[in-house]
């Protein structure tokens, strides 16, 4: 199981970055294969990965394609791979072979495209 911590504040002049390695750290056996960070002023992300699916690139966090919006993930999406072949249809172009970045995108772009009650169902 892979292991998210992070922060928002309020204080966006209070840097609390130099906090996430050592979070990522503390949770190095929830995920061994990978870990990754995110931060900004007010918001950081921390993620230790245990990689099941796209064990290359898989890395997290996951980004939308103007980089406003981030996800970290822990689960499996068992129809991951018939949602993306929906997304490509409509479009789409994802960079990994992942079901974090599936999830994003089905997340970020369907609803604003189709809305939630039109979007495919995610199974897992």
């Amino acid at each position: 199981m892979c292991g998210i911590a992070g922060y928002v504040t309020s204080n966006e002049g209070n840097d609390l970055s130099r906090f996430l390695r050592p979070l990522a750290d503390a949770m190095r056996h929830r995920g061994p294969d990978d870990e990754g960070y995110f931060h900004e002023p007010g918001v950081g992300l921390a993620v230790r990965r245990l990689s099941i699916v796209d064990l290359v690139c898989g890395g997290q966090p996951i980004s939308n394609e103007d980089g406003a919006i981030r996800i970290v993930f822990n689960g499996e999406i068992y129809n991951y791979i018939e949602l993306r072949a929906d997304l490509e249809k409509r479009g789409h172009r994802l960079s990994t072979r992942g079901d974090t970045e599936t999830l994003r995108a089905r997340n970020c772009c369907c609803w604003q495209e189709i809305g939630w009650e039109k979007s495919p169902s995610t199974t897992g």
